[in-house]
């Protein structure tokens, strides 16, 4: 966990100086939920390695998931530019929201519910492709490699890391970025035919970095 020191001007159980505070899913870069905190929330928060929040509503300390389980477990901690708000990159130890969704952010402004924010452009690629498969559409490329099925989609991800190879020993920056752009969507399509995701991907590579 990175280091920091409380900021000037904040004190515990004032309400004047409570901070915002995001927490961010460590792995997949998801926004899970906005809560707030004091200096007794931030120093507990940093000694326990479990975001803690002060409530408005009760008037008092109180630990992620004290009651559910549902902790999150701190991976770094952020201020903005003037210390006046609060960005914690944590592992969810279950569901965060209290509805049993993995991210509070599930409601429009009209009030309809719509799917948890994706972390990244991957996870909105991944989205897509999804669709694709589940509602094949007329014209889709995507759709025909699934209709192709598993042996024409493993052809095609060799395909582009051959291509990724030849770009990175003979051709320009660009080539090999688009290569990789290539390479990376027919990767989510060999994940999606297996009912795989990115976020199965980024545990794997959570695991490696020593994050859980």
């Amino acid at each position: 966990m990175t280091p920091i020191s409380t900021p000037s001007g904040w004190s515990s159980g004032s309400e004047e100086t409570l901070r915002p505070a995001v927490v961010q899913d460590a792995v997949t870069g998801r926004v899970l939920m906005l809560g707030w905190m004091n200096e007794e929330a931030l120093r507990r928060t940093r000694e326990t390695g479990e975001v803690h929040f002060w409530s408005r509503s009760r008037g008092r300390l109180w630990r992620k998931g004290e009651t559910s389980g549902n902790v999150l477990r701190v991976v770094e901690i952020r201020l903005d530019c003037d210390a006046d708000a609060v960005l914690v990159q944590a592992l969810p130890a279950g569901p965060t929201c209290h509805t049993g969704r993995p991210s509070c952010f599930h409601r429009e402004p009209e009030g309809g519910e719509i799917p948890p924010p994706p972390g990244s452009i991957l996870h909105r690629l991944e989205q897509v492709v999804g669709s694709r498969r589940d509602h094949p559409e007329a014209g889709s490329y995507t759709a025909q490699l699934f209709a192709a099925g598993p042996d024409e989609i493993a052809k095609k991800i060799g395909e582009e890391a051959v291509e990724v190879l030849l770009a990175l020993r003979h051709q320009p920056d660009r080539r090999v970025l688009e290569e990789a752009a290539d390479l990376l969507y027919m990767l989510t399509v060999g994940l999606s035919l297996r009912g795989l995701s990115w976020d199965a991907v980024l545990q794997v590579l959570a695991e490696r970095r020593g994050l859980r």
